[in-house]
């Protein structure tokens, strides 16, 4: 099997791993709001709507990281001779785009109620404060799910998606404590809360944005990875040095182009047949290199 067909096998089980996941976070999703969005109404819970509200927004995140996932693993064409794999990138942006507007929408609301007060609101009933609790180990367990598939196939957009998630998980927590903290007699709790959420989501997003912009602007991996993969190169019989070694990410995956120098006497048989051996251990242990350019140096 060349490496073409162990790249579309690996593309064929991602993309399964990423509809499966996908498929039960939208159908729990639109349970989970829907559930949330009773126990709002019959708890007179306004927070609890907002998350319902919030829940729902979740199924179209989770959409839109699926098109672009799937768009990213299409082969290569005529216009795109590279393959689509930045495709998932402009995924994740859009996604951290939408995690940071909800995280804003949520602080905004929670300085409205902090500046207007929220002192002579009906306290909410339990039921408001049980979905809470519900929401947010929902919430927490998809955010696990997903983080663990967007890890195994590498996902910066499905790991965006996961992230949106948790933040539903936080704002769930804002709204246990601000329904737990009004049935005490404390209202204020909520939008505190609230805008303490706001941050963390707001981080979440700036952080998916980087690792997303840094995967389109071909940053070159990190410097644990490439000191591992100059010593798989210099193991490699008939590689006297190495001239140059550079790399970029392209969306999920690593282009890498390499020079080694090599004994000048050899044949252009012989030199092909080390440049070959450095192509192949570096694609074999490093499954995330979709393209390895070898030139051979005289020395």
């Amino acid at each position: 099997m060349d490496a073409e067909q162990l790249e579309q096998l690996s593309d064929e089980k991602s993309k399964k791993i990423v509809m499966r996941v996908s498929g039960v976070t939208i159908a729990g999703n639109l349970v989970l709001s829907l559930l949330k969005l009773l126990a709002g109404i019959l708890g007179h819970s306004g927070a609890m709507i907002s998350d319902a509200v919030h829940s729902a927004s979740d199924v179209f995140s989770t959409v839109v990281a699926v098109i672009g996932i799937n768009i990213s693993r299409k082969k290569s064409d005529k216009d795109h001779q590279y393959g689509h794999d930045r495709m998932e990138c402009v995924a994740a942006i859009i996604l951290a785009v939408i995690l940071f507007a909800t995280g804003i929408g949520i602080g905004i609301n929670g300085l409205e109620q902090i500046i207007k007060g929220v002192e002579g609101n009906k306290a909410p009933g339990l039921v408001a404060l049980v979905a809470a609790v519900v929401s947010i180990a929902t919430k927490e367990w998809m955010y696990w799910y997903t983080r663990g598939a967007a890890r195994k196939i590498n996902s910066g957009a499905l790991m965006a998606d996961a992230w949106h998630h948790r933040s539903d998980a936080l704002s769930s927590v804002g709204a246990f404590i601000g329904i737990l903290g009004a049935r005490m007699g404390y209202p204020i709790l909520d939008p505190i809360a609230s805008v303490v959420i706001c941050i963390f989501i707001g981080k979440a997003a700036y952080d998916i944005f980087k690792d997303a912009v840094d995967k389109m602007v071909d940053k070159s991996c990190d410097e644990k990875t490439i000191q591992k993969m100059r010593e798989v190169i210099a193991s490699q019989a008939g590689v006297e040095n190495i001239d140059l070694l550079q790399t970029r990410l392209f969306g999920a995956k690593i282009y890498v182009d390499i020079e080694i120098a090599a004994d000048k006497t050899l044949s252009l048989e012989n030199a092909h047949e080390i440049a070959q051996r450095v192509h192949d251990a570096v694609e074999k242990n490093f499954p995330l290199v979709k393209h390895c350019m070898v030139h051979v140096n005289p020395m």
